[in-house]
């Protein structure tokens, strides 16, 4: 089926257009009105946001397909007509859960999917030890995801992590592999510097997004820049998250508070605010091969 005023749609009518969209990240209500009235073209419901904004839990895997959801309903409807970009993870599980979790995406509103091929639990992808499943079951996700939409407007987007743990070339073989397979934007994730920023633009045959995480691995980088590259989306999750965290420590140590002394406004600062060490911990406790406590 094919819905000519969908969600999906309208993102297909910007990506048919000149120019960068600039997607600022949203994970309530009240961001997403903010960034309806503030003009922007489209909004990005981050992973990260929802879990440490939304759950208090850093960006590890810990949230469910079926909270994610319910913020995409929340953010998508707060929009109205702006559509919505999601992130969806891994999909939660294997190609049938992948199924289940575009056509409850589809449901709650949202614009595109996006997905990557971290194995789980996945990360933040600005954090280390990211780890990947294969290239081949990525890809099977993918065909998954593209035969589930109701609508064939609706975006997928693939995100592979492949940079860090298997460098730039793997990354940029791997995007144009699930450009191959179907996907509709792709998103490498977490290059390094402006050269591999150029690379990725030159050499993945598809429409890019980029992602702009504030203190992250890649750098800040202009829209005129990213636009004269090719880029067609930019991501920005913190966009509303940091400063408000900034602001919150601010107020609590006007009122008396005595903030973190070793926070950094980044990914791992961010994280480390909502438990991280501890979430690490427990999973490195019942890490397949510990040895139990004496």
């Amino acid at each position: 089926m094919t819905t000519t005023n969908s969600p999906g749609a309208r993102l297909r009518h910007l990506l048919a257009g000149p120019g960068l969209i600039t997607a600022p990240g949203v994970y309530d209500g009240l961001g997403a009105h903010l960034v309806a009235r503030c003009g922007f073209s489209a909004a990005y419901l981050t992973g990260a946001g929802v879990a440490a904004a939304g759950y208090g839990l850093p960006d590890i895997g810990l949230l469910t397909a079926t909270e994610m959801v319910d913020r995409a309903r929340v953010a998508a409807e707060a929009l109205g007509d702006v559509p919505l970009i999601a992130d969806a993870d891994t999909g939660y599980g294997g190609p049938m859960h992948v199924v289940r979790t575009v056509r409850a995406y589809e449901q709650a509103g949202v614009a595109a999917v996006q997905l990557e091929d971290q194995a789980f639990p996945k990360k933040c992808g600005h954090l280390p030890g990211k780890e990947l499943v294969s290239a081949r079951e990525f890809e099977d996700k993918l065909r998954a995801a593209l035969d589930a939409r109701a609508d064939e407007n609706t975006v997928i987007v693939a995100r592979t992590d492949a940079r860090g743990p298997l460098g730039i070339h793997e990354a940029v073989d791997r995007a144009n592999r699930y450009a191959a397979a179907g996907a509709d934007v792709l998103f490498v994730e977490a290059p390094r510097d402006v050269d591999e920023i150029e690379q990725i633009a030159a050499q993945v045959e598809a429409p890019l997004l980029i992602n702009m995480v504030y203190g992250g691995l890649t750098p800040d980088t202009a829209p005129g820049t990213l636009s004269a590259l090719g880029y067609r989306i930019a991501i920005h999750p913190g966009a509303l998250l940091v400063p408000g965290v900034l602001a919150g420590l601010d107020a609590l140590r006007r009122l008396g508070g005595t903030p973190p002394a070793d926070f950094t406004p980044g990914p791992r600062g961010l994280f480390d605010l909502v438990g991280l060490r501890e979430w690490s911990a427990v999973a490195e406790r019942y890490r397949a091969g510990t040895p139990d406590p004496a």
